[in-house]
């Protein structure tokens, strides 16, 4: 008699209407809506893609690049050296130095002096024991600071100095620290002043300024003599503070007195062959310097151009950054299909930019269909028409899968905005469904009428 009641309790319950009512598609019209059931198949996938629809396209900045530049950089085309061709004079200039007297000779820095006694004999003598005299090749170097050291007496300045001025210096030191101040200063070695000679010599030399003067033939000697085959149009230039003057070789040897051309410290001699090299080094001066030029610009341009391209690329990733944040806090308008029923995960399924969805993505984007659950002979893809003489209708195509070669079909159905797609439950899972539901309050029943 018990169970009799608990049987009858859960029939009443169920008679009522107060156990799970399971979702499905009714064709007909229902609530206001007016539904039309099409199976799957190929005529019908065609017909369901007809319909009109054109997906969303990415903001423009998403297939830009950021380029190459906005155009060509550099100097452009930089002008021709020029290279005008002379003609050899019928004779070179004579531009000769003007006569020049020096005066004495004055001590410089690294000479070398010696101070001797005037009772020296065969050799240099040592003077009282503190001047260096050992043999007629030592002495004092004038150092840096133009000043001798000498022992017990110290520094003594006399760079600048002729020999006489200098002897005056000494003295009055050597008298200051009681020394007998008898010697004499000699200038052993000449390394102060000097004039360098180069170019078509047979030997390229530095010739030293001594106390006698130096003449242009002495120096033109000392280096070897000159070499050249063709005299017509050689000369010596000789270059003195900064103004180049030239003497031809031919009036060289025809005046002599060209020949006692003095020359002065610092004085600089080069034997040229030709007539004019001037020009020569300025175009190879200007080809290094448009070389250069050329470098520098390609580097310029270089720089800035990746520089531009950084920003414009720095500015795209920013766009695209802002635009990927919009869809993320939902702030985009997006296209959406909705899965619901036995389906791996009820959830919506964002339409893909610039190409149309299948129902194979939606569902397969959802782990596709619950395969405890889910009815695969039940499968529906809701879509209302976009007429508005038609409101209220909606067309359900229907596909059977539980012949699994149906499913070739899903891959060919293009979705539309706000579709859904649907999946019955198994009756099984619906009869589970409601027994879960009501049994609860059968036992709760049961076991008030055994008490």
């Amino acid at each position: 008699m018990r169970y009799l009641l608990v049987a009858v309790l859960g029939l009443s319950l169920a008679g009522c209407g107060s156990v799970y009512r399971t979702p499905k598609v009714v064709e007909g019209v229902a609530g206001g809506a007016n539904v039309r059931v099409l199976d799957l198949n190929p005529e019908t996938v065609i017909q369901a893609n007809r319909s009109p629809y054109s997906p969303q396209t990415l903001p423009a900045f998403f297939s830009q690049t950021a380029g190459s530049g906005s155009g060509p950089r550099g100097t452009g085309a930089l002008p021709v050296p020029p290279l005008e061709s002379e003609s050899r004079p019928a004779a070179l200039e004579m531009r000769l130095p003007p006569a020049a007297d020096p005066g004495p000779y004055e001590i410089g820095v690294g000479d070398v002096v010696l101070l001797a006694t005037p009772r020296a004999t065969s050799s240099v003598e040592q003077l009282s024991g503190l001047l260096a005299a050992q043999n007629s090749r030592q002495g004092y170097t004038v150092q840096d600071d133009g000043s001798i050291n000498i022992p017990d007496v110290g520094r003594v300045r006399i760079a600048g100095l002729t020999i006489e001025d200098a002897e005056a210096a000494l003295f009055q030191r050597l008298v200051e620290n009681q020394i007998d101040p008898t010697f004499s200063l000699e200038i052993s070695e000449f390394n102060s002043r000097k004039i360098s000679i180069g170019g078509a010599v047979a030997s390229p030399t530095v010739v030293p300024v001594t106390l006698t003067p130096l003449y242009l033939e002495e120096a033109l000697a000392a280096a070897g003599g000159i070499t050249v085959e063709d005299q017509d149009y050689a000369s010596i230039r000789l270059y003195r503070d900064g103004t180049l003057y030239q003497i031809p070789l031919t009036q060289l040897y025809s005046r002599a007195s060209l020949t006692k051309t003095r020359l002065l410290p610092g004085d600089a001699v080069f034997v040229d062959t030709e007539y004019e090299l001037s020009q020569a080094q300025d175009y190879f001066t200007q080809q290094i310097t448009l070389v250069q030029a050329r470098q520098s610009a390609r580097s310029s341009a270089l720089a800035e151009l990746q520089a531009e391209v950084g920003l414009r690329r720095a500015n795209l990733d920013e766009a695209r950054s802002n635009y990927k944040a919009r869809v993320d806090l939902g702030a985009d308008k997006r296209q959406y299909v909705y899965l619901a029923g036995e389906v791996g995960k009820q959830s919506r399924f964002a339409l893909p930019y610039e190409r149309t969805a299948s129902l194979a993505d939606a569902l397969y984007d959802a782990n596709g269909v619950a395969s405890l659950t889910g009815d695969v002979s039940q499968i529906y893809v809701l879509r209302s028409s976009s007429d508005p003489r038609e409101f209220g209708a909606i067309t359900a195509w229907h596909l059977d899968a539980r012949n699994a070669a149906h499913f070739a079909l899903a891959p060919r159905f293009e979705l539309r905005p706000d579709d859904i797609i649907f999946v019955a439950q198994q009756p099984v899972t619906k009869w589970s469904r409601a027994v879960s539901q009501i049994l609860p309050q059968i036992l709760s029943v049961g076991s008030a009428v055994t008490n």
